[in-house]
């Protein structure tokens, strides 16, 4: 038996994502996805950006690319090489070694270093690949799938988090698989990159976890939070 209420829960859940999707775009414009990273490119990229800030994960890339032009260089190179290079990016001993876990892994089990296969699999099997690798969540799986293989994915990161819970899309408590799993059946067609980029440029710019700027906010309608801060 179909349970209308879960149904009707659904849809007035992507209806409010669309009137959100559709009010940050009125406010912050409507992003492009002009990436043209490769997944491994993106993948390391993203092991980096975790625990630190974008400039200084940025840093850590380029130095990581200029110690190490190809990435078998990197597998074959030894830890404290990597970690030295990565230093600026903060956690250099930890990353070091997911990095080089990473590279060994993906050649063990395919074959090569070359992830572009990603970008012509199913989602399903795309993503089951990179969760299998040790080291690898479901943002940084949902990044690569999102920015370098331009697939409907969404990365949820902490300002993410915040704004879809004040607003009431998330509970308080839920794991990062299924709150990535919950949002990506409510996203409108083709947004699931504009709405990243301008949840996160929200939460940096309006949604802050402290004193959030609510007079100023395009989604004060919408949010639960809000509402009780004006």
């Amino acid at each position: 038996m179909k349970d209308n209420s879960s149904s009707a829960a659904l849809a007035e859940n992507r209806r409010q994502l669309k009137f959100i999707t559709q009010n940050l775009e009125a406010t912050y414009g409507v992003p492009r996805n002009d990436s043209h990273d490769d997944p491994l490119d993106e993948l390391i990229a993203t092991i980096l950006s975790q625990s630190t800030s974008n400039i200084n994960s940025h840093r850590a890339f380029a130095s990581l690319k200029a110690r190490f032009p190809d990435w078998e260089l990197a597998r074959q190179g030894r830890l404290s090489s990597i970690a030295a290079a990565i230093k600026s990016g903060g956690l250099a001993n930890v990353k070091s070694v997911v990095i080089k876990n990473l590279l060994n892994e993906i050649l063990a089990r395919h074959g090569n270093l070359d992830l572009s296969f990603l970008k012509t699999s199913p989602i399903g099997e795309a993503r089951d690949f990179l969760l299998s690798l040790k080291g690898v969540g479901p943002k940084t799986a949902a990044c690569v799938l999102l920015f370098s293989c331009k697939l409907p994915v969404f990365p949820m990161d902490t300002h993410i988090f915040r704004i879809l819970r004040r607003v009431g899309l998330l509970p308080e408590k839920i794991s990062d698989e299924v709150a990535h799993q919950r949002i990506e059946m409510l996203i409108p067609p083709k947004k699931h990159y504009s709405l990243h980029i301008n949840l996160i440029t929200h939460g940096r710019r309006i949604c802050h976890p402290r004193n959030p700027k609510c007079a100023q906010c395009p989604l004060i309608e919408y949010c639960n939070f809000g509402q009780t801060m004006v």
